[in-house]
């Protein structure tokens, strides 16, 4: 999370340089670390609500939700190392935390209570592990956990009462990492043999292959909307990866700043947040839209009090109304969760 003081003066030098084509700008609000290490954001929700991962001066890890003004810590009932990987239109929050029996779990924490989303039938409890990385409005949730033959990780679909393995493309390992209201699940999967791995889109039946922006290439999708559209990124070996928008006929090469792309997040009109390195290195959060790639550090308010002052490396979330949450760090090393809000509505 700490980054280079000399890297981060120098990018910031750079962040008066507007985005052409695009006239959004947006507030930014740090939102905090309540007295630990740093902050780090996974998910925001459709009232602006973020969920995220804290770290304690002591060094363990704990889940938090921001409601709009304060930062609530869940670790009072997670326990410790314990993170928050997304958050539903309820305020309804899916991560992983230590069980009873000291083994990872996913768990569903639904407002007031830690509900242990257990591990996949038939998987041996002495051993067997579980992650939830998104969740919908209905508290379905998506990630992976230890199967039932060899204690590979699969890819789950948690649906109110029970995880349903959904299987790999012929390979040991598969895992789910999105969702949408209507259940469907995005991931990545081995194909036989484990030659390669591909992004994959659960509709409920089935796991359709995306394949990758080339031929040969391996893709993981990261998240998927209610368009049933899916962001991520592809790789061909030895080259750099491409961030993607998959619409629902053909997997687009979204582009870069310089070299490599993620997409990590998409809202329903299909805009989607990430990250992208230039030449030389360095890591920036991006908004792909339009066609365009644009540092998301380029378009904050130069009225805004934290304009200039710090350095967005990589934004993991997006809701319907354009707010964006990203991971970014102060000149002095100081990396926190910060909350980005159109100052002119949705950006389109």
């Amino acid at each position: 999370m700490k980054s280079n003081c000399f890297a981060l003066i120098a990018a910031l030098a750079l962040i008066g340089i507007v985005s052409p084509g695009y006239s959004e700008d947006y507030t930014i609000t740090d939102l905090g670390t309540l007295g630990g290490i740093y902050s780090y954001p996974t998910g925001i929700n459709a009232k602006g609500e973020v969920t995220g991962v804290l770290k304690a001066v002591s060094g363990v890890s704990y889940p938090f939700i921001y409601n709009g003004q304060t930062m609530l810590n869940l670790g009072t009932q997670t326990g410790a190392n314990s993170y928050a990987a997304a958050i539903n239109a309820g305020g309804e929050v899916t991560g992983t935390f230590l069980s009873s029996t000291g083994l990872q779990h996913a768990f569903l924490y639904n407002g007031t209570t830690i509900i242990d989303l257990g591990i996949l039938p038939g998987a041996n409890e002495q051993i067997a592990n579980s992650t939830g990385e998104a969740i919908n409005a209905r508290g379905e949730v998506a990630g992976y956990a230890s199967d039932a033959i060899d204690g590979s990780p699969h890819a789950f679909l948690y649906n109110g009462k029970t995880m349903i393995d959904l299987g790999t493309f012929g390979g040991t390992n598969s895992v789910g990492l999105g969702i949408n209201d209507s259940g469907e699940v995005a991931g990545a999967a081995l194909t036989t043999g484990n030659a390669s791995y591909h992004a994959f889109l659960y509709n409920g039946k089935s796991m359709v292959d995306l394949g990758g922006l080339a031929e040969g290439a391996n893709s993981v999708g990261e998240a998927v909307n209610a368009r049933g559209e899916v962001t991520g990124y592809s790789v061909v070996e030895g080259q750099p990866d491409d961030a993607f928008l998959y619409n629902g006929k053909t997997m687009i090469d979204l582009g870069t700043l310089g070299t490599n792309s993620t997409g990590l997040a998409i809202n329903d009109e299909g805009e989607v947040v990430g990250d992208s390195t230039v030449a030389g290195g360095g890591s920036y959060a991006v908004l792909f839209v339009d066609g365009m790639v644009l540092d998301l550090n380029t378009l904050i308010s130069p009225t805004d009090p934290l304009y200039g002052k710090v350095l967005l490396n990589q934004a993991t979330g997006i809701n319907d109304g354009g707010q964006i949450v990203a991971d970014g760090c102060y000149t002095n090393g100081q990396c926190d969760a910060f909350l980005l809000t159109p100052t002119r509505g949705p950006p389109h």
